[in-house]
């Protein structure tokens, strides 16, 4: 939610001044610290602050969505009254400018395409990317992607390649902008400028032709991608191509959320990740 001053999380830090928390480790050593917030004063002004704001579902859309459906049968039922606690669903809200959120990349390992070398892969590319040789080995993703960041530019992503164990560093062109404008143009320029959506769109779909792949390994360090790389898939099998691309931000998800599209698939991940079970929403 949208909160330049952090307002409402300035109230509930003030609050907790002073109050012990109640602690979890999870299994990646993240410590989740919980501080339960009674007063009646403080509840009050943290609604008048937030009652305004516009929501943005960044995370568990599916889990919002089958609590709709929930509270839907119910009512369709005729079980459901006002008071029904399936009227609420349990929500996390993060302030947009929150120094804490953090948005992680995903980057993909490809399982379904075929081989191809660095060399095919650009003349696939054409003139709708500037490419240039990224170096060999799955472990020359680290500093590729150290440039990438830097640069911070959705239209540039790290290619590997495993017939030939190549990088390529391919930047849009104006005419990668353009034909994405016309292969996307069900979108917003918004939506069509993610690099997620451009990998998606217009190099898998369009420029290699792949519209039905088996899902791509999910990976979100760099060094997950180059041990992916190294030992290959499950069955031992190499990942014919990998992507390093940007993730989007939460600009990008409040102005593409306020088109009312939806994100691309796997486009953010936030960390660190709420452990769940932490407090629950009884319904009965």
């Amino acid at each position: 939610y949208p909160d330049e001053q952090n307002e409402a999380q300035t109230l509930l830090e003030n609050a907790i001044i002073g109050v012990a928390p109640l602690e979890a480790t999870d299994h990646l050593g993240v410590v989740h610290r919980l501080w339960p917030v009674t007063d009646v004063n403080v509840i009050s002004g943290v609604s008048e602050a937030m009652g305004a704001k516009p929501m943005f579902v960044a995370d568990g859309h599916h889990r919002y969505e089958t609590a709709c459906n929930y509270r839907d049968q119910l009512a369709a039922e005729g079980t459901l009254d006002a008071q029904h606690p399936a009227n609420y669903v349990m929500t996390m809200c993060v302030s947009m400018t929150d120094p804490g959120m953090i948005v992680l990349p995903t980057h993909r390992l490809f399982r379904g395409l075929p081989q191809l070398t660095s060399e095919q892969l650009q003349a696939k590319l054409g003139e709708y990317f500037t490419c240039e040789p990224g170096g060999a080995g799955p472990a020359q993703a680290h500093p590729i992607w150290e440039g990438i960041e830097f640069e911070n530019n959705q239209g540039k992503l790290g290619l590997y390649t495993s017939a030939d164990d190549q990088w390529t560093i391919a930047t849009l062109s104006e005419a990668g902008r353009a034909k994405m404008a016309e292969v996307a143009s069900d979108h917003s320029s918004d939506w069509q400028g993610l690099g997620v959506s451009i990998l998606q769109r217009l190099i898998l779909e369009t420029l290699l032709g792949a519209t039905d792949l088996p899902k791509p390994n999910y990976v979100h360090l760099v060094e997950e991608a180059v041990e992916g790389l190294t030992e290959g898939d499950d069955d031992g099998s190499k990942y014919p191509i990998a992507a390093l691309v940007m993730p989007a931000t939460l600009d990008h998800i409040r102005s593409i959320s306020e088109h009312g599209e939806r994100m691309p698939a796997k486009s953010t991940y936030f960390y660190p990740k709420l452990l769940s079970g932490l407090v629950i929403n009884p319904l009965s």
